[in-house]
């Protein structure tokens, strides 16, 4: 047996011994019962000898996006409206670009969780540990838009994407306090340490990842972009405006 598949026997027997510990799993991880049931499953079906039949049909992402599907694309783009509404000094989140990056960023080696310890085991732990469940990015990701859309739906009877801007607000609100209770998953741990997170990395990252566009951020903030990096340019600029700043440059305009 290769080094690999020992790995995964190890990780579908951990995935087994929860499926039975069921509700014993601690909400403190942010995960419980179902989603680590849904996992195990799929795992089992990975390992099951291939049967001929009619191939599964792939979530088709719309047109622009690379990992959402129709469905988690419009929640996205309602939520990076509604925490980047369009003002005096910037566009809304769509037009920004943020809802492509995150898109990008999850479609990407972070959403699938390369590098990541993955083989458990899934207890609660200290916040300077991180999240402590089994889910890559991508997965969490949209494990908790499905969750947020469905529990929307039950309160105001509209997905998130039909719903006023100002109800939208409250909602999103609600989540980051806590105050929106799922048994599958921690929605206040999914928005506070991965949406949020990849909302601000949207903003002020390098266009040439898919946020910010026009360098909008970089504008607002007074920052030059890649010049920054310039050892000389730091040392003569310190803690004062950096005339560059006008027209930041980012690394597309050094290709």
């Amino acid at each position: 047996m290769s080094g690999d598949d020992f790995d995964i026997e190890k990780r579908r027997v951990f995935l087994k011994q929860m499926i039975g510990a069921g509700s014993a799993l601690p909400l403190a991880a942010g995960l419980v019962a179902p989603v680590i049931v849904d996992l195990a499953v799929k795992e089992e079906a990975a390992a099951a000898p291939e049967t001929p039949g009619p191939a599964p049909e792939a979530a088709s992402p719309i047109a622009g996006y690379i990992c959402f599907s129709p469905e988690e694309a419009a929640f996205v783009e309602a939520l990076v409206n509604i925490m980047c509404p369009a003002d005096e000094f910037t566009a809304n989140g769509v037009d920004c670009g943020l809802n492509i990056f995150m898109d990008r960023q999850l479609a990407g080696d972070f959403g699938r969780g390369a590098k990541r310890y993955s083989r458990g085991p899934w207890t609660s732990g200290k916040p300077q540990h991180g999240l402590q469940i089994p889910l890559t990015p991508e997965q969490h990701f949209k494990t908790g838009v499905a969750i947020a859309n469905k529990a929307c739906t039950a309160k105001f009877g509209k997905p998130f994407d039909q719903i006023t801007s100002a109800v939208a607000n409250a909602f999103l609100s609600d989540i980051a306090a806590d105050k929106v209770a799922d048994l599958r998953l921690s929605l206040a741990i999914w928005f506070n340490e991965l949406v949020y997170p990849l909302f601000t990395q949207a903003c002020f990252a390098d266009p040439i990842y898919g946020g910010n566009a026009d360098k909008t951020f970089w504008k607002m903030i007074g920052y030059p972009g890649l010049p920054a990096t310039n050892a000389a340019n730091m040392v003569q600029y310190r803690g004062r405006p950096v005339p560059l700043a006008k027209n930041p440059k980012s690394i597309i305009d050094f290709s």
